[in-house]
């Protein structure tokens, strides 16, 4: 989470993988200050990968189907990919904003290291998520960031990873009351077990946990969040504790079959126009709207409001649901599928390593490597809709790619790199054998 003499404490396989379920003890999980606190979220990747295998597995036990598709698949993880980079320059606002009221306004200061203090920050912590969360549903500039979690058609833990670049810049300020008398260290690993704890429940291959669905957000209760149904809108915002909507009268439960996404699907896997649609829909009608008063209620009130109608819009204009639909899924060659995979993976590499490296790192380098992985993640975009330019912006990532590789930006102990700079060299070098052959025959 920071960086200072003796860094980050380490954490144990175990450790890691029982933060994934929020059932670290606070005995270890309570640091002094903040540069102890481990980066959870970073250490958990090898987790979030070994899970998705294995839910695609029970799935094929279970339906005898695969839990999703490559091209969403790709989508999301490159939405994961793309909220995450600022963290790679930037402390987390979060925790900026945190540590700025702590430092200058707290009213008193609890024990980091008393149980009492870790399980008030739990449910402070989650407390809070519930209304940003809310809010992000109901106020429609917030909804603009927070859709693209929702924009997936499928449902697994592919979506889990689907994340707002602009969400973490608005969040902040809901966590503010907190930093008047908890820890930041405390805080620190709250905010990270909180958003972990969201990511196994974004499956359909668990069905129901038993009485625990009364405290806990669980995969039912979370999918019925991520319905498009008329009856699942606006519905299950807890992160962690489903207490939250029952108390406020957000709660319903899982019913009719779910169909997922977006009550107006964006049909794109392109992540920085997923990003970036939904501010120019709203910039648009904030021009369009007639009357200033009008135009704030385009900014503040829900997505589905206009001119004449209700805060959060008349629930007879949601779409219905038949059940029959079907998720966008442009035809793409089995070959080219492959393509995207492979080069995913080395771009993923490539993400991995520059956040444990980043620290060592010239700030050209970190700049350079992040505008590839941007340059990247838009082209596989593009080959998975299929778009008639992919190939060519394809063409010029590739060579990009070689280049900087060749000036050494790039190299750091990176063995999908290294095989993918191979084979670059070996078809250059083939394509120019056969070119001198065809050209010295008669």
């Amino acid at each position: 989470m920071g960086s200072a003499a003796g860094g980050p404490r380490a954490t144990t396989p175990g450790q890691q993988l029982r933060a994934l379920f929020y059932v670290l003890p606070p005995g270890e999980s309570s640091f002094r200050t903040l540069e102890e606190v481990p980066d959870y979220v970073e250490k958990s990747i090898p987790f979030f990968i070994a899970f998705i295998v294995l839910e695609f597995a029970v799935s094929w036990v279970q339906k005898h189907k695969l839990s999703g598709r490559i091209n969403d698949g790709i989508s999301s993880l490159s939405l994961g990919i793309l909220s995450r980079l600022p963290d790679v320059l930037f402390r987390s606002v979060d925790l900026i904003s945190y540590i700025y009221v702590w430092n200058n306004y707290r009213l008193f200061e609890l024990p980091w290291d008393s149980p009492w203090t870790w399980y008030l920050t739990f449910l402070g912590v989650d407390f809070a998520y519930y209304w940003f969360h809310r809010i992000s549903h109901e106020v429609n500039i917030l909804w603009a960031a927070h859709q693209v979690h929702h924009s997936s058609e499928d449902y697994n833990l592919f979506t889990a990873l689907r994340q707002s670049v602009l969400q973490k810049y608005t969040s902040w300020m809901f966590n503010l009351p907190m930093a008047l008398f908890i820890p930041p260290s405390v805080f620190a690993v709250h905010l990270q077990f909180n958003l972990l704890y969201q990511f196994w429940i974004h499956t359909e291959v668990i069905t129901n946990i038993g009485p625990l669905e009364w405290i806990l957000n669980t995969p039912s209760h979370h999918r019925v969040h991520h319905g498009r149904n008329p009856y699942c809108i606006d519905k299950n915002y807890g992160g962690t504790l489903i207490i939250w909507d029952r108390i406020f009268g957000t709660f319903e439960a899982e019913d009719a079959k779910v169909v997922y996404g977006l009550t107006h699907p964006v049909n794109s896997f392109e992540p920085i126009l997923l990003q970036l649609r939904p501010l120019a829909h709203i910039w648009n009608t904030f021009w369009a709207t007639p009357g200033f008063c009008n135009k704030l209620s385009v900014l503040f009130k829900g997505p589905g409001w206009g001119p004449g109608k209700p805060r959060l819009g008349l629930p007879e204009e949601i779409p219905v649901v038949t059940g029959k639909e079907v998720p966008f899924n442009p035809r793409v060659p089995a070959y080219l599928n492959c393509y995207a995979v492979v080069h995913f993976a080395v771009i993923m590499e490539l993400y991995i390593d520059l956040l444990a490296t980043v620290t060592v790192l010239s700030q050209g380098t970190i700049l350079l490597r992040i505008c590839f992985i941007i340059l990247s993640l838009t082209s596989f975009g593009f080959l998975m809709e299929n778009r008639p330019k992919a190939g060519i912006l394809e063409i010029i990532r590739c060579s990009v790619f070689l280049g900087v590789y060749k000036l050494g930006y790039l190299r750091n102990q990176l063995t999908l790199l290294d095989c993918a700079y191979e084979q670059c060299n070996i078809l250059r070098r083939w394509t120019r054998s056969t070119l001198h052959i065809m050209l010295k025959r008669p």
